[in-house]
């Protein structure tokens, strides 16, 4: 049997205000457990939250952002249900009367067309802490830094019907957020996290099949092996003849494995009602206003914008306009260098490679967008190799010196682009290659190519490797074939 794939996506975004949102407590990442949470935050008697309204302001510079409706009138609940890292027994949240209701947001798919991802809405709430369970044998540490940081969860529709899809609008909504500067987008602190409710159907059949959630997935490819993971799962036990359980799951990426960690609750399960201890806010056209006019430039309007300043072809101008802050350190090294394209080769090649390897974000490079605009300079000008160009890299990623041209000189690495020396140095090599002169002479074009490697290799050993290769092969040619 064809089976249709059904997704839908529930992500927590984390808001990136200084304080929490109904106290005055610092969100730092990274404080010692315990340290980070007031008695608001642990609902201690006769406590009472007050309402951030940074956090408020970011929901609706989200909402704008995705061309939502605005709820004028958003209402606070209580979700009640019982776990370690939830101090108060319930978590405050909103249920019937969200901030943001429905928008959407268009993504791009690997053939080129694009998808109009619905959203049924976006709401405040505050997060939980955090359970600890690596550093303490039999037993788990219960940290509650993290209670009450606000966030907004992002609820789609299931609009999505594949793992490349679902990726794809993940990394959209990332892009979105982190360009807005509502969030830091730093997966790997829980910036973001996303539930993935996955059902199958017969395919053709209108009616969805059951979905179970698999949640908490804090990076991209984690995201993709736990749809296809799941998948494959719900598949094997409809062909066996059996049924889906509604249900709640976990995923370990390391693993590839996925267990069972609840059965899926429903609404009333959590017993909302409306906290007695918030009125419900009311916002009106001037504070939307004031939101609207502190929308940077977002990511689609960004990607235009590269295509038709940098003139980047539509895939390299996709790439650096998703992250923000790698989009500055583009736009800083293409401005400096004078050579957009050279610029977005090394930041989307050399540049990236490199974050990746040591697991940096862009903002923890150690070098900057201006730094690597100035070797794009020297790279251009033909003062520095390709092979050289990459030893002044590394020079400047491990600090070794801050300046290009200083770098250059005291590893000689400096491009001999001086004709007449290079003319006499080809002169030289093919003194003592008569055999190979004869060769080249009478092979035909296509064989030609292949040969003018054998005398490169003794031109840039005669120039320690400092020879413009382009003018060596310019004069070679001239030689060989005059």
């Amino acid at each position: 049997m064809q089976w249709d794939v059904v997704i839908g996506l529930e992500i927590h975004v984390q808001l990136a205000t200084k304080t929490k949102i109904f106290s005055g407590s610092s969100t730092a990442y990274g404080a010692e457990p315990n340290t980070q949470a007031n008695a608001v935050d642990l609902a201690m008697p006769g406590t009472l939250p007050v309402p951030n309204e940074e956090a408020f302001r970011y929901a609706v510079m989200f909402g704008l952002a995705i061309d939502a409706e605005i709820g004028r009138r958003s209402v606070f609940e209580r979700k009640n249900y019982f776990y370690p890292d939830l101090p108060k027994g319930y978590q405050t949240t909103q249920l019937a009367q969200p901030i943001v209701g429905p928008g959407h947001v268009e993504i791009d798919l690997p053939d080129g067309s694009t998808k109009t991802i619905r959203i049924h809405h976006a709401h405040l709430e505050e997060d939980a802490g955090k359970s600890l369970h690596e550093d303490f044998h039999g037993m788990s540490g219960i940290d509650l830094n993290r209670a009450g940081t606000p966030l907004i969860e992002v609820v789609t529709e299931p609009d999505m019907r594949s793992a490349e899809e679902a990726v794809a609008f993940a990394k959209k909504l990332h892009s979105l957020v982190t360009s807005l500067g509502i969030c830091d987008g730093d997966m790997s602190q829980g910036s973001m996290r996303f539930d993935v409710n996955i059902s199958l159907k017969p395919q053709g059949q209108e009616e969805f099949g059951t979905r179970t959630e698999t949640k908490n997935l804090n990076s991209f490819r984690f995201m993709e092996q736990a749809i296809a993971h799941e998948i494959e799962r719900q598949m094997e036990i409809l062909e066996d003849g059996g049924e889906i359980v509604q249900e709640t799951r976990l995923y370990n990426g390391d693993r590839d494995e996925s267990r069972s960690m609840r059965t899926k609750e429903e609404a009333n399960d959590y017993r909302y009602f409306p906290c007695p201890d918030l009125l419900p806010v009311e916002i009106d056209d001037t504070f939307i206003e004031q939101c609207r006019s502190r929308l940077p430039e977002l990511p689609d309007a960004r990607k235009a914008r590269f295509k038709e300043q940098y003139g980047l072809n539509d895939y390299d101008a996709g790439l650096l306009s998703g992250d923000a802050n790698l989009a500055r350190f583009f736009e800083a090294a293409a401005d400096r260098g004078k050579d957009a394209k050279l610029a977005a080769n090394w930041v989307l090649g050399e540049f990236s490679a490199r974050l990746n390897a040591e697991d940096k974000a862009v903002v923890d490079s150690p070098i900057s967008g201006a730094q690597l605009g100035d070797l794009i300079v020297r790279i251009a000008d033909d003062s520095v190799s390709s092979a050289g160009a990459k030893k002044v890299f590394e020079a400047l990623w491990t600090g070794e010196n801050d300046k290009v041209d200083a770098i250059i000189d005291a590893k000689g690495l400096k491009q001999v682009s001086d004709t007449g020396e290079l003319e006499k140095m080809v002169d030289e090599v093919l003194a003592g290659m008569p055999d190979q002169i004869q060769q080249y002479q009478e092979a035909d074009e296509k064989k030609r190519k292949k040969l003018m490697g054998g005398f490169m290799g003794p031109l840039m050993k005669a120039s320690k490797g400092q020879g413009n290769p382009k003018l060596f092969t310019e004069i070679l040619k001239k030689k060989l074939e005059g």
